[in-house]
């Protein structure tokens, strides 16, 4: 193993937010008219992804809607909650539908959970499945309101959710007709999120599905979006397993977050880059089956 190999280091994305707020805006400009729709619908749940990819879309609209008053262009938001929601969630999605004046709807998702009583009682007895369900409910309504609009679903998913480890529900979440920040990570939507003025609290809101009861997506995971982030690019500038493992830039941010943890799912950096890796091999067959657009932007790596 080449002593500089573990010397170099891994390089992560630079944006101007301004240039990519842009070119993303252009994309989904671009995929809305293809076909002659009004707009997008968003399921919207207070979290930074989602207030993002609307705060993108109607900055994206109301600079079109200003030359072409003609075919104007509308971001309509649903909040879908279940019980298993926290509060915050829908009052953290109202701050942004506020901020953004965009029209919004509010409908409880539990009576149709319920009843699946009827049809699938199996997947109610599964935290996982029940979950997945409620995703899969979610997008139903989703795209129903969408063809009824004649709108498109818009994705909310970021690229190391969705293309890195494919932490969404296929058929659910993943159902969709574009991916806006499919090409942006965390750390980045998190700066176009600041860049778009989200509220503080959204910004660094803590990433959940809202599909289980006190449930985190670094619960799930066991490390963080950075984590995923800092493999992923790794493996794309020429690193392998091995390399990552012993990689100081790696140890320093993997460790901690093992160390934070009361019973870490994984109790060693080997465990973690294996489970990115063993995640991301399941994405790309994911990503076989539904592989929503995403937009060309501009980034540089440093």
């Amino acid at each position: 193993m080449a002593r500089d190999n573990l010397e170099r280091r891994i390089k992560l994305a630079r944006m101007n937010p301004e240039l990519v707020a842009r070119e993303i805006g252009d994309f989904i400009i671009g995929e809305a008219l293809k076909c002659g729709y009004t707009g997008v619908v968003i399921g919207l749940s207070g979290g930074i992804d989602s207030s993002t990819t609307a705060a993108l879309a109607k900055k994206a609209f109301d600079e079109y809607n200003k030359y072409h008053p003609d075919k104007f262009l509308e971001v309509k938001a649903y909040m879908l909650p279940s019980k298993v929601n926290d509060p915050s969630d829908i009052s953290d999605a109202v701050k942004v539908v506020e901020m953004l004046k965009i029209n919004y709807e509010l409908i409880d998702i539990q009576p149709v959970v319920d009843s699946f009583e009827k049809t699938n009682p199996e997947a109610l007895e599964s935290g996982y499945h029940k979950g997945n369900l409620m995703s899969r409910i979610r997008a139903n309504i989703l795209s129903t309101k969408a063809a009824t609009e004649a709108k498109l679903v818009t994705g909310t998913g970021n690229k190391d959710e969705d293309f890195g480890v494919g932490y969404y529900t296929l058929f659910g979440d993943g159902a969709v007709h574009l991916s806006p920040l499919g090409a942006l990570s965390k750390r980045l939507v998190r700066e176009m999120g600041k860049y778009l003025g989200l509220p503080r609290e959204i910004v660094h809101r803590i990433p959940a599905a809202g599909l289980e009861s006190g449930q985190t997506d670094f619960g799930d995971l066991g490390y963080d979006y950075d984590v995923v982030e800092l493999v992923m690019e790794g493996i794309a500038q020429g690193f392998t397993f091995d390399e990552l493992i012993r990689h100081k830039q790696v140890r320093d941010m993997v460790e901690p977050q093992i160390c934070l943890q009361k019973n870490p799912k994984h109790k060693t950096v080997r465990a973690v880059i294996y489970d990115i890796l063993r995640r991301n091999y399941v994405a790309r067959a994911k990503a076989e089956i539904v592989h929503p657009p995403i937009p060309e932007i501009t980034l540089e790596y440093v």
